[in-house]
């Protein structure tokens, strides 16, 4: 039998959920790289959550609540051309304050701005150019740094996560999005302590279903992860 999958408070999205992103990349280690993730239910926090094995899927259960979802496959996506590391800190730094007044969620772990240094990941995309992409940098802290100095690949899921719901949000006057499903793939370990690029571009919009890449780069243009969301627009009251 699988080992449970327990995530921990510390990367939580919503207040008393997980970051999606950081669950897809844990359930996608389970299945040794890139996956298709689908979130059926907010990943609880600090529980054990079983990791059952069905054909050619995986699914991760609370008691008898289907959480999540998994096959192996593709983001199926070229990446785009990596942003300069200047013109994304600069579109970062712009686009900050938008992304960070009335955020739904001001604790996530990847992008929430109530988030200490260190602690989140404090990935704040703006606008690069008007097509609608969004760029940030991020700074892996040394702390998430595993043995042989890179991040652990659900920390890279995370950062690829939070910045793809920019382009379906324009990050000013948004409604709440979350994270339905995400398909990711890693090229290269992520190094803590050394400065990286985050792009992030839409895909289409079906009602509230909206679509959108992500690709994270090291400082010298190098492919680190590729990225496909699908965002749910949560209904207002």
């Amino acid at each position: 039998m699988d080992e449970p999958i327990t995530i921990p408070r510390r990367c939580n999205g919503p207040p008393d959920s997980a970051n999606g992103g950081y669950a897809c990349g844990l359930v996608a280690e389970r299945l040794g790289g890139a996956a298709e993730v689908t979130l059926r239910a907010p990943p609880p926090l600090e529980r054990a959550l079983r990791v059952e094995h069905h054909a050619e899927r995986l699914v991760v259960v609370d008691g008898e609540e289907l959480i999540a979802e998994a096959r192996v496959a593709d983001p199926d996506l070229d990446p785009p051309e990596p942003p300069d590391l200047d013109a994304a800190a600069q579109a970062s730094a712009a686009g900050r304050e938008r992304w960070a007044d009335g955020h739904p969620f001001p604790t996530c772990v990847t992008c929430g701005p109530d988030r200490e240094p260190g602690d989140g990941l404090r990935i704040f995309p703006g606008a690069l150019d008007a097509d609608g992409t969004f760029a940030a940098t991020w700074t892996p802290d040394r702390s998430l740094a595993q043995p042989d100095g890179s991040v652990a690949p659900p920390w890279a899921w995370a950062a690829l996560d939070c910045p793809s719901s920019a382009p379906v949000t324009g990050g000013e006057g948004w409604s709440p999005v979350v994270l339905g499903r995400f398909t990711g793939r890693l090229e290269r370990p992520v190094v803590a302590g050394e400065p990286h690029a985050i792009v992030a571009w839409p895909l289409g919009r079906d009602g509230r279903k909206h679509h959108s890449g992500s690709a994270l780069f090291t400082a010298g243009g190098e492919l680190c992860g590729l990225a496909r969301a699908l965002w749910i627009e949560l209904r207002r009251d």
